[in-house]
């Protein structure tokens, strides 16, 4: 037999290489249909496995711990959550010219979190710090610290220090940055000296479904860890406005030296997406351009 060429990252994992998998690693499941999902990530490729699994491959080696520790900690913590998170069900090996550990995980209904699936945002933004609140007191022994496993989310903004600022220096004249860099200086400032909480890393659209306009999972977990929950306020600026964003505030409880260092990490991510998108992406750019005039204006106002 001829071994099957080695993936590529993306381009190399398809249905026929998730099929190929299961019939060798799980043949009770090999009659069941593979399909793509209709919105997919980046760090990962999900398949629908027939009417209630997914199959979830990392798309290149960095994305692999994110793996493992789904795999570890998803089943620890689901019981203390007040939503439903990804249930692992299989732990797949590398093969059939694939390169990585994977995993089948059970399907979880519903629609990424846009405002059109959303009845009532304020409700929804409390929904979110609940959630949030809720994994912060998950026990955090043996867990994961803050690090590479988790791009440095739930560690010090500061990692990221010499990539903001050639932002700024990129989007001079394009942003306000007289206002912005006392931002990212302020957030810097704001040393973390709590005690290490459970966070999820990437509180998005994307990772929060809905059904009948309410919350009902938060998924993608690749960049979770335990350290400074800041990383997690981002969609005050991402998702909420006016009285969700209030609402989301007073709900999810932080002082202000966690809300500082949180401005911090959505100023960080929206230059940088605007300094790849400004020439290239409008929708995109102007996008980043309301975050980061978001977190200037709420920085004026309690920073």
């Amino acid at each position: 037999m001829v071994p099957t060429p080695a993936p590529d990252g993306r381009a190399g994992i398809d249905a026929a290489l998730v099929e190929r998998l299961i019939a060798a690693q799980f043949p009770e499941w090999s009659r069941l249909s593979v399909t793509p999902v209709e919105v997919d990530g980046w760090d990962n490729r999900t398949y629908r496995l027939g009417d209630d699994k997914t199959v979830r491959l990392p798309t290149a080696a960095g994305y692999v711990p994110a793996v493992a520790k789904e795999n570890e900690w998803l089943p620890r913590l689901a019981p203390s959550l007040p939503v439903a998170v990804p249930p692992v069900l299989a732990k797949g090996e590398p093969g059939e010219g694939y390169p990585h550990p994977w995993s089948v995980r059970g399907w979880l209904p519903g629609e990424a979190a846009a405002r059109g699936h959303i009845d009532d945002m304020r409700q929804f933004a409390v929904s979110v710090a609940e959630f949030l609140r809720a994994l912060q007191r998950c026990d955090t022994v043996g867990g994961p610290l803050a690090g590479e496993h988790s791009w440095y989310r739930g560690a010090s903004p500061a990692h990221y220090d010499d990539e903001t600022r050639r932002c700024l220096a990129a989007l001079e004249g394009r942003v306000d940055t007289a206002r912005a860099a006392p931002v990212w200086d302020a957030a810097l400032a704001a040393e973390w000296r709590g005690t290490p909480v459970w966070f999820h890393g990437d509180i998005a659209g994307g990772n929060l479904l809905v059904e009948g306009g309410k919350l009902t999972a938060v998924i993608d977990f690749g960049t979770s860890g335990v350290g400074d929950p800041a990383c997690d306020l981002v969609a005050a600026w991402g998702m909420f406005d006016g009285e969700s964003r209030e609402a989301f505030r007073e709900a999810v409880g932080q002082d202000d030296g966690t809300w500082a260092r949180a401005r911090g990490w959505a100023l960080w991510k929206a230059l940088l997406v605007l300094s790849e998108s400004v020439d290239t992406d409008r929708e995109q750019a102007a996008t980043n351009r309301r975050v980061i005039d978001a977190v200037l204006a709420d920085h004026d106002r309690f920073g």
